[in-house]
């Protein structure tokens, strides 16, 4: 099981904004979409990655203020990437250890999607029910 195989069923649409939108027009892009993350691309690349989290600490530290700044100002820069041939288990590594939910997915240098750990979660738990039945299955007919 790899990155592809999850995007072939979630889909590829990414939700992207620009490094000079407001920090609060993003917060309604959150809602809107119901998503925990948005790349931040600039002339196709991109430049970084802000999440609910972020919009929260930065409002701890800094007060409302900051939903009036460029999301240039909290996205996080340097971002983790993954490619489509990348394993599940290679992915969980990933996420664990950069203690984050949401991977980009480059192919060829282009954004082609985005797994979040509730991507892989479901994944994983529908592989672990197949095989159950399979084993249901193999004990039953003996």
């Amino acid at each position: 099981m790899n990155v592809n195989t999850i995007l072939n069923l979630k889909g590829r649409n990414v939700i992207t904004a620009k490094p000079t939108d407001l920090v609060a027009d993003l917060t309604k892009i959150f809602a809107e979409n119901k998503i925990g993350s948005i790349l931040i691309v600039e002339d196709g690349a991109v430049k970084g990655i802000v999440s609910e989290r972020d919009v929260v600490r930065a409002i701890g530290h800094r007060g409302a203020e900051i939903l009036r700044l460029p999301v240039s100002r909290i996205m996080t820069k340097d971002v983790i990437t993954c490619q489509g041939d990348d394993t599940i288990n290679q992915l969980m590594g990933v996420m664990t250890q950069g203690r984050f939910r949401h991977v980009p997915v480059i192919d060829q240098g282009q954004l082609v999607g985005i797994i979040s750990i509730g991507d892989v979660v479901q994944q994983r738990i529908a592989e672990t029910e197949l095989e159950a039945s399979a084993m249901r299955s193999y004990i039953a007919t003996g």
